[in-house]
């Protein structure tokens, strides 16, 4: 077999980094080890949120946001959809009313049996409705003009936005701030960011979205791949560290070994 020149560094950089990920992995699983997740008070706040609207009889409103399953929106949609399964089993115990808006087509059975399931595991399965979880349009504005009208109508307490959001945000965050609805957004779209910043309660930046799995769950599994891939970021910069400091003496030897 031949290895592409220019590439070697790559694959023995890529094993190297999955053998890092799997240990970490297979330590939390074993009880030799426990990772340990900073405090998120977004995650935090979401019981609070669900515990309002119970007190005010009013439903919660969970988007996963706009992205799909099957391009670079994916993982956001993905993690999105853990967290629906964390607030759908709230709902279930405090018996207060969820609507889910979908906007992509396949995205919509999977959320559809994510809740299903959270109500069967949380020992509610009569609290499922086919219209608890409603598909609204593949067509951005259309699905953001719907979600703004349930809001509205229904006078939702909580607002929880949680995947890949583009220009809607600011709608949603707005049309959720004039109802007085306790709001909690994450996403890692960059450019949405300051707007949940300005308008909700609590926001997940980056990649808080991507362990909101973990941290809700407190998964082994979970909880050690998140490890395994800050150690890899930590090897990372010391790398990036080293490299400049080489380079400023006028040393190119890390740079000549990461083109081989």
């Amino acid at each position: 077999m031949t290895i592409v020149a220019g590439q070697v560094t790559f694959l023995v950089t890529a094993i190297l980094l999955g053998i890092i990920i799997l240990v970490s992995i297979n330590r939390s699983s074993s009880g030799s080890w426990t990772p340990k997740i900073r405090r998120l008070a977004g995650l935090d706040a979401i019981e609070e949120a669900v515990g309002r609207a119970t007190e005010m009889g009013a439903p919660v409103h969970f988007s996963p946001g706009i992205g799909n399953i099957s391009d670079d929106s994916a993982p956001q949609t993905f993690a999105g959809l853990e967290v629906l399964a964390y607030v759908t089993e709230l709902t279930a115990k405090y018996n207060t009313e969820i609507i889910v808006t979908i906007r992509q087509p396949n995205v919509y059975p999977l959320a559809q049996e994510i809740v299903r399931q959270a109500y069967i595991a949380a020992g509610r399965p009569d609290m499922f409705q086919e219209d608890t979880v409603q598909f609204l349009s593949n067509e951005q504005f259309a699905y953001a003009a719907g979600v703004m009208g349930i809001m509205n109508r229904r006078r939702v307490a909580a607002n929880l936005m949680m995947g890949a959001f583009w220009a809607e945000s600011l709608l949603f965050a707005e049309a959720g701030a004039q109802i007085g609805a306790i709001q909690v957004a994450g996403t890692a779209a960059m450019g949405q960011l300051p707007f949940f910043v300005a308008a909700c309660d609590y926001t997940l930046i980056g990649e808080e979205l991507y362990a909101a799995g973990a941290y809700l769950s407190q998964d082994k599994v979970k909880l050690g791949s998140i490890a395994g891939q800050d150690i890899v970021k930590g090897i990372a910069m010391v790398i990036v560290a080293i490299g400049s400091l080489l380079a400023t003496a006028g040393s190119n030897i890390v740079m000549e070994l990461l083109s081989k």
